[in-house]
């Protein structure tokens, strides 16, 4: 089951969630490169990343445009590779298992265009593997519900307004 309990990897993710859905037992040492309105983090800093979690909000340099056209690159992926929306109350987006591509370093993947307090805001989570028998489309979702309330009590906005 995928719960919400600190600690926090990257401040959006729950360790023993992310633990319990990769099946990862290493150390988890993260990176962070960015600001609060654009930027990545990922743990721990190998090749392929086991967690990768980017996000992104309209302000200061980044246009809704610009954001409505990374949603749809993404969406355009997901699909072609049998990818599934995510719920209403998530905002716009969908998560897959993408293969054969250049993205199969992080192949489960789940990303989000979501308001927060009256600003868009845009989350990608990506993950290296996903553990025997999880269902992975399931778990995603799971991790970017969290990740949103995360969001939202950390930049003091509500995600859905």
């Amino acid at each position: 089951m995928v719960v919400d309990s600190a600690p926090y990897i990257c401040k959006l993710v729950p360790e023993q969630a992310f633990r319990v859905v990769s099946g990862a037992t290493g150390s988890l040492v993260e990176k962070t490169s960015g600001n609060d309105e654009s930027g990545e983090c990922w743990a721990p800093d190998t090749t392929p990343r086991p967690l990768e979690i980017g996000w992104l909000q309209v302000g200061d340099g980044t246009s809704q445009e610009h954001l409505d056209f990374l949603m749809d690159g993404r969406r355009d992926i997901y699909r072609r590779h049998g990818g599934v929306t995510l719920p209403a109350e998530l905002g716009d987006g969908m998560a897959a298992h993408v293969t054969d591509s250049p993205l199969d370093d992080q192949p489960y993947r789940v990303s989000a265009k979501f308001r927060c307090g009256g600003k868009e805001r845009m989350i990608d989570i990506f993950l290296a593997q996903v553990g025997r028998g999880r269902d992975a489309m399931k778990d995603l979702i799971a991790l970017m519900r969290i990740a949103q309330e995360r969001y939202g009590k950390l930049y003091d906005c509500s995600p859905g307004t």
